[in-house]
């Protein structure tokens, strides 16, 4: 058990930060439409594009991710959310307010992940926090609940933070910006620094907020850790969205590979099944690309004799690499209008197969 908190009045004087305070009540949790929503956003620094025309919806009670790596444009994007930047086009709105011209309205009831540099040092763990819930004029109620969650015990909320390691910081950063349980949460890279066990209990807390209606926007570059948590994912490059789609989804269409071993040898059919491509071939063993849906590839197989079969489950990692392995990506649009991207570059240059094993895995 963590020791009582100190109330507010104990720690700063009266009167201190109370005019920020005033203007974040009144939380409007009731408002249906997109927690976060942005049209034709853009962020020019001079002759740089930063973002380009980024058209995003994220639905109340999801976990969104955002992916995309160094320099795509998520920074850009979560510092226009928050009102740090002017977007130079477009808007964004965030739990329905104009991010720009209504910041403290639209911040009212969000939680951002600060990063470390970002506290007063020379305070106690226990005081920053303290001081933070006093900012938002909001009870920390969740706030035991995560210490328990991130293991950040009262020896440690008592010392100084300049006395903290990096994990340690995370997780007070963590706690900050969770403790008033906000109707939506902004996180860069939220499990940075936290050792394996603490992130699967921390993702297994934002289920939780998630199954009461909260929402969570956050960009990560654990993809392992963003497949495991997110229904959908938004992925962007050169400050342009590439698709914006279910996990599930995107999975589904992206290019799988399979190795069939066949015990008398290759068979003609093979060729003409659909959404399969033959990517290399040695003796009775073939190399398979796989566009989409598996069954007919299947019904095919059940009709030969199989000594072995490998097909690897679609990871988000592999449809995140295949947007990002090469110049030219498809980029279409689903079938309700949103961009989609289906990173299906070919494997190789054209003309006969290469040897079994010359070709990586995607």
């Amino acid at each position: 058990m963590h020791r009582s908190h100190p109330g507010v009045a104990e720690c700063w004087p009266a009167g201190t930060a109370r005019c920020y305070a005033a203007g974040m009540r009144d939380p409007h949790r009731g408002n249906d439409g997109p927690a976060i929503e942005t049209s034709g956003l853009t962020k020019r620094y001079g002759a740089v594009t930063a973002l380009a025309d980024l058209d995003l919806a994220v639905p109340r009670g999801t976990i969104f991710g955002f992916l995309g790596p160094n320099g795509a444009g998520k920074t850009t994007t979560i510092r226009i959310l928050m009102g740090f930047v002017k977007p130079s086009a477009g808007a964004a709105r965030v739990l329905g307010h104009d991010a720009w011209k209504e910041g403290v309205a639209a911040r009212r009831d969000l939680g951002y992940l600060v990063g470390a540099d970002a506290f007063y040092t020379d305070m106690t763990g226990d005081a920053q926090l303290d001081y933070l819930a006093h900012l938002s004029g909001r009870s920390p109620a969740l706030r035991r609940a995560l210490l328990d969650v991130l293991e950040l015990g009262p020896d440690a909320l008592g010392r100084r933070i300049d006395a903290y390691s990096k994990g340690m910081r995370q997780k007070l950063a963590l706690t900050a910006a969770l403790q008033t349980d906000p109707a939506l949460l902004i996180l860069d890279e939220p499990t940075d620094g936290l050792d394996p066990l603490i992130q699967r209990a921390f993702e297994e807390l934002l289920r939780s907020l998630r199954d009461r209606g909260r929402t969570i926007f956050m960009s990560s570059h654990d993809l392992a850790e963003v497949e495991r948590t997110c229904e959908r994912v938004g992925v962007v490059r050169s400050g342009r969205l590439l698709a914006e789609e279910t996990v599930a989804r995107l999975k589904r269409l992206h290019r799988r590979t399979a190795e069939v071993t066949f015990a008398d040898g290759v068979p003609e059919g093979l060729s003409r099944v659909p959404a399969v491509t033959l990517l290399a071939r040695q003796g009775r063993r073939v190399e398979l690309a796989l566009d989409g849906d598996v069954n007919p590839l299947l019904r095919f197989l059940a009709t030969q004799e199989v000594s072995d079969l490998i097909l690897a489950p679609a990871r988000l990692e592999d449809v995140f690499m295949g947007f990002y392995g090469g110049e030219d990506i498809d980029v279409g649009r689903a079938t309700d209008g949103r961009v989609l991207g289906n990173g299906l570059a070919s494997p190789t240059a054209g003309g006969a197969p290469p040897p079994l094993g010359a070709v990586a895995r995607r």
